[in-house]
């Protein structure tokens, strides 16, 4: 019996699962999925359940079914290499592998700032996005969020809970001279006048340097909040980051032209946890996944799998509330009401996937 094992439930994980499954994997062939929950969840809509604009189960997407696929839901504690196992929280039986898939995705950033780990809510897991949910609707009237962090994911938080709570104070602290740096000059605008519009605050040329119980220091002034969330950069997950391996200047897994650590071919790296000169997304992940999926359909039908091609991605999206967004797509700037309606588009197809 050959052993594959998924670490990770996430967008690369599972598109290599359905791959591996479309692909007629040889029957002596069982596949363990391991995932701290009992679901596939969308962690591009994670800031809707930061804002309460979307219920919990909106956003979980069921596991398929398979009678070689099983699953172990729980904490991965260890990942060894050399012995070639994984060992959960509370269990004491191990779970051997033949190959596996390393797609434990990323966690936040807190760059060695004092206080913004134990101080900051995070949007990173579903669990931590339903724990911000709690302090965000909790608020009374007028109460101050805060929002460190002016990429993607502080911009579609921060305005999500604009048009959810319209009571609150916002404010997004931006480390440069505008938002959304990775984004068209024409994108940077819109989004800043969404904004204006919005009253929501933007405090460009941040820099926070410490931050504490409902107050965080920018620029050596001291500026009282009552919940502050972080989405000021990110890094693969702690397990990760302790193997073994090669990375690179972020930390993430040096992986060859088949998403393999080169020193064990029997490893493949997804995602977040995988080096790339694409910025990190579950448009990438996803892909990677896909391609992982058809390379290890080969290896397990003891064919040479074939060279994947070229991920060329189709641009990002993001959104403003229910009926604005902005976008790159096809390295052409869009904002408006056609890139939301292209990323609620995407989020149907991810689910009927």
């Amino acid at each position: 019996m050959k052993r594959v094992v998924l670490i990770g439930g996430g967008y690369g994980g599972m598109n290599a699962l359905h791959q591996l499954l479309d692909n007629n994997i040889p029957k002596d062939v069982q596949i363990t999925v391991i995932d701290r929950n009992p679901y596939h969840s969308l962690k591009t809509e994670f800031y809707a359940i930061t804002a309460g604009t979307k219920a919990d189960k909106e956003v979980r997407i069921d596991f398929p079914l398979h009678e070689q696929v099983s699953y172990i839901f729980g904490e991965i504690i260890e990942i060894n290499t050399d012995r070639e196992l994984i060992r959960l929280k509370g269990n004491e039986i191990a779970v051997e592998y033949d190959y596996l898939l390393i797609g434990l995705g990323c966690e936040d950033n807190y760059h060695g700032i004092q206080g913004a780990m134990e101080y900051t809510e995070s949007v990173q897991s579903i669990s931590s996005a339903r724990k911000a949910s709690i302090k965000v609707n909790n608020l009374s009237a007028y109460s101050q969020v805060s929002v460190v962090g002016a990429g993607l994911s502080g911009i579609e938080v921060a305005s999500e809970i604009r048009e959810s709570r319209p009571d609150l104070n916002i404010r997004l602290l931006d480390r440069g001279a505008t938002v959304l740096s990775a984004f068209d000059e024409k994108v940077q605008s819109y989004v800043e006048e969404w904004f204006r519009k919005n009253q929501v605050e933007i405090l460009h040329h941040s820099n926070v340097e410490l931050v504490a119980e409902g107050i965080f220091y920018n620029n050596g002034e001291g500026i009282e909040s009552d919940v502050i969330i972080w989405t000021a950069g990110v890094r693969p997950n702690y397990l990760v980051r302790s193997l073994p391996f090669e990375k690179d200047r972020h930390e993430k897994i040096v992986i060859n032209d088949f998403y393999q650590v080169p020193s064990n071919n029997k490893i493949y790296v997804v995602g977040d946890c995988a080096s790339s000169d694409n910025s990190p997304s579950a448009q990438l992940a996803g892909s990677q996944g896909e391609q992982i999926g058809d390379i290890l359909a080969d290896v397990l039908n003891d064919k040479e799998p074939r060279k994947p091609k070229p991920i060329k991605l189709k641009g990002q999206l993001g959104s403003l509330g229910k009926s604005e967004g902005f976008g790159n797509m096809y390295h052409q700037p869009i904002t408006g009401l056609l890139p939301r309606l292209a990323k609620s588009g995407v989020l149907w197809l991810n689910k009927r996937h």
